[in-house]
């Protein structure tokens, strides 16, 4: 068994079958969810696991290359908001229903416990050579 990282099975794996530029959207818990892409769902209660400890875990697991969050995360969740400005110095903005859109291209979906609106980025895979 693993003692650090990430010790969901799932997520590990769906993880390690990542590539550059694949998509991994991590949203909150009322985010639709598209067809198509993996899903793997934290969600175990209102705020469990809440958003930040899945980007930062997430972070420590991925290279990421790029992010873009809704124009809306500004105003209606300014923690959010903080949390991927600190992360994300170059974070695109859409409109919320254009990222719903580009959801669907994502390759893996990790559904937080979040129960705050907009805590949704989806992230682009870097490499790390």
């Amino acid at each position: 068994m693993k003692k650090a990282g990430i010790l969901n099975r799932h997520l590990a794996g769906a993880l390690a079958g990542l590539g550059h530029g694949d998509g991994v959207l991590v949203c909150d818990a009322g985010m639709p969810i598209p067809d198509g892409p993996r899903v793997v769902d934290l969600a175990f209660r209102a705020g469990v696991p809440s958003f930040a400890e899945v980007v930062e875990g997430l972070l420590d697991e991925l290279v990421v290359e790029g992010a873009t969050a809704a124009t809306e995360i500004r105003e209606a969740n300014t923690e959010a908001a903080a949390l991927l400005d600190a992360h994300f110095p170059a974070l695109a903005l859409v409109p919320h229903e254009r990222l719903k859109e580009l959801s669907a291209g994502a390759r893996l979906i990790v559904r937080t416990g979040e129960a705050r609106p907009y805590a949704n980025v989806l992230l682009r895979c870097g490499v790390f050579f």
